[in-house]
């Protein structure tokens, strides 16, 4: 039984309990479950929201944990995927605006919670993944230069990584959203898209997807599709690689410049390029009053390995994470033999 057997409305409300629990990362309890609810303006009771749960439980969509909650399983995170199409076009660019708001990493001091992409490999696979990766990182076609590094059983951000895989987070490009939303600029994700690039510079977008009107992150569905060449690019500085268009008030454009080396000095990083107030930006135009912004997407490393035929799953924007705990990409094949995964 899923839930094409029942009506429209109560689809709707179990969605967006299990999303809360996708969102959350972690066991919840119905007062919990029902609070986030509210701030997104779906207000439900808690013995309505028990009655959704105990038939999640039934379905197998969620575990219950007793006092500590419910939490989403494997089934409950592909019937969340593959549910209700129509009503997550834009979840993307929602998704952007509430993690960037979520998130509390303090450019200045270097501390707080940043955004994460995290992609699962086989354990057999991860000394030629780490080395597409380095490589990805080596040629600056990533966001920034920090990792994070998650062994079986082990959690990065809120997500535990499953037995037999090892875990790679890569920082967001969203983050960069969130760094100027603590300096009061407002920031618009225009969409995402594969740009080419020439002797290393990026030249032109060549295909985009805008955030309002999509139901994955872009780079996402660009990587599955075997449509990048970042390998080809970190070895010849010619290739296609992801990136994503903002927009900024073009008053704010020295605290814009600020920020942006704030970002690059705490190894975040990530703007391939600048644009002048009210103008173009690869061809992209900017409305009088804006500059627009061209940032490299946090899961181009992971596209090297995917093009070398490594099996990955990749989440973009999957959890938030301890700044602290992020390392160096260099250092990955230290910590990963000291995590016994070489």
């Amino acid at each position: 039984m899923g839930t094409r057997s029942i009506d429209i409305k109560t689809r709707r409300k179990m969605a967006a309990i299990l999303r809360v629990l996708q969102i959350a990362g972690a066991p919840l309890g119905s007062q919990r479950i029902g609070e986030t609810l509210r701030a997104g303006g779906i207000d439900l009771g808690e013995r309505t929201i028990r009655n959704y749960l105990s038939h999640a439980d039934e379905l197998g969509w969620t575990e219950n944990l007793g006092r500590r909650g419910r939490r989403l399983t494997r089934l409950g995170m592909q019937e969340l995927e593959g549910e209700l199409v129509v009503d997550k076009v834009g979840f993307v660019a929602a998704r952007v605006d509430m993690l960037a708001y979520q998130m509390d990493f303090d450019a200045e001091v270097r501390r707080g919670t940043v955004i994460l992409n995290l992609s699962t490999m086989s354990l057999n696979d991860a000394r030629p993944a780490i080395a597409r990766l380095t490589e990805a990182f080596d040629a600056g076609l990533g966001m920034g230069r920090l990792v994070a590094l998650g062994a079986p059983g082990e959690h990065v951000g809120g997500v535990r990584v499953p037995k037999g895989c090892f875990a790679i987070g890569t920082v967001c490009s969203v983050t960069i959203n969130g760094i100027f939303l603590q300096g009061r600029i407002a920031t618009t994700s225009r969409f995402g898209g594969l740009v080419e690039v020439e002797q290393g510079r990026p030249l032109r977008f060549t295909q985009i997807i805008t955030y309002d009107g999509s139901s994955l992150d872009p780079l996402e569905i660009f990587i599955r599709g075997h449509m990048t060449s970042v390998a080809r690019a970190a070895k010849t500085g010619n290739g296609v690689l992801g990136a994503s268009f903002r927009e900024a008030p073009a008053v704010a454009l020295p605290e814009i410049r600020r920020r942006i080396e704030l970002s690059e000095r705490a190894g975040l990083g990530g703007v391939l390029a600048l644009g002048s107030p009210g103008q173009p930006l690869l061809d992209i135009p900017v409305p009088q009053g804006r500059v627009g912004l061209v940032v490299c997407g946090g899961l181009n490393p992971v596209a090297a390995i995917v093009e070398a035929d490594i099996a990955v799953t990749s989440t973009a924007m999957s959890t938030l994470c301890d700044y602290d705990t992020l390392i160096e990409y260099g250092e990955l094949k230290k910590a990963a033999g000291r995590k016994g995964l070489l």
